[in-house]
């Protein structure tokens, strides 16, 4: 018996939807910051928009009647030797792009994507600030949803595609070849890579983002490449990658060439390279 992922993407949805809400709750009061383990740093949104989705992920049902794990940046702890056995899994970053966050510049979003043996089927990425939403999954397409509150009363997948813009969108006039970057980190890797596609295109435009919105934005068009030489964890990229696979774009390791790979002993991502439908970077 195979998951029914339409299934799975308005559940998806509504609770990426819901930890939004939480998230805009936050943003708008004068909220504290403390710091995690790694420096990086943690809000109250973080812990609301976690506990939310994790209410209602919890709660999926699949194969054999059996509920579906979740693995959150945020509940990160689960020991390689119990979670090395899940075909299937969630996995979750609450709130993406906490430094966004911090600074209020609304690129920031929540992450989930379902895992399966290692490989992301379906991703959700959700803007709060903007209140538009991304989603795919396994042979089913990647779409863009703006202005989602009047869905939520009765959420159907007819609705949803009708309401709904396929990616990427043909209607991308880009006149350049177009990289995307982080907004929060930088490298002299990038510098070079993005040296070496001046030289190959010509003149290069640069276009900066937060959060996993990089990979959204490949995925639409709007940008063609996003090169990564930054630690990254798989539950930063796990949605992106589904989204950016489904509008036919890769996520590949930059070592190996192969796609980024989920549910490892050690969750942090190699460098990788996000390049969009029809990209060469041969």
């Amino acid at each position: 018996m195979e998951i029914q992922y339409e299934k799975l993407i308005l559940t998806a949805l509504l609770a990426a939807k819901r930890a939004g809400e939480a998230i805009l709750d936050v943003y708008g009061s004068d909220f504290a910051v403390e710091q995690k383990d790694d420096k990086s740093p943690l809000t109250l949104a973080d812990k609301r928009s976690h506990e939310i989705i994790m209410d209602v992920l919890e709660q999926t049902i699949t194969v054999n009647n059996g509920t579906v794990p979740v693995l959150s940046e945020e509940g990160r702890g689960i020991p390689f030797d119990e979670r090395k056995e899940w075909e299937y899994f969630w996995l979750v970053d609450p709130l993406d792009g906490t430094r966004e966050f911090v600074n209020r510049n609304g690129e920031f979003s929540v992450n989930i994507a379902l895992i399966r043996n290692h490989k992301p089927v379906l991703g959700i990425i959700y803007i709060p600030v903007k209140d538009v939403f991304y989603f795919a999954a396994i042979d089913f397409g990647t779409y863009k949803l703006e202005n989602s509150e009047s869905l939520f009363d009765n959420l159907s997948i007819k609705e949803l595609l009708n309401k709904s813009q396929r990616l990427p969108l043909a209607n991308n006039d880009k006149s350049s070849f177009t990289v995307i970057g982080s907004r929060s980190h930088t490298s002299e890797e990038f510098t070079e890579f993005v040296k070496l596609l001046n030289e190959k295109h010509g003149k290069v435009e640069f276009i900066s983002s937060g959060s996993s919105l990089k990979l959204c934005l490949v995925a639409e068009g709007i940008a063609d490449v996003y090169p990564r030489f930054g630690p990254t964890m798989e539950w930063d990229t796990a949605a992106g990658q589904a989204i950016v696979e489904q509008a036919e774009g890769s996520v590949m390791d930059i070592q190996t060439r192969e796609p980024l790979r989920y549910n490892k002993e050690d969750l942090l991502n190699p460098f990788f390279i996000v390049s969009g439908q029809d990209v060469c970077l041969d």
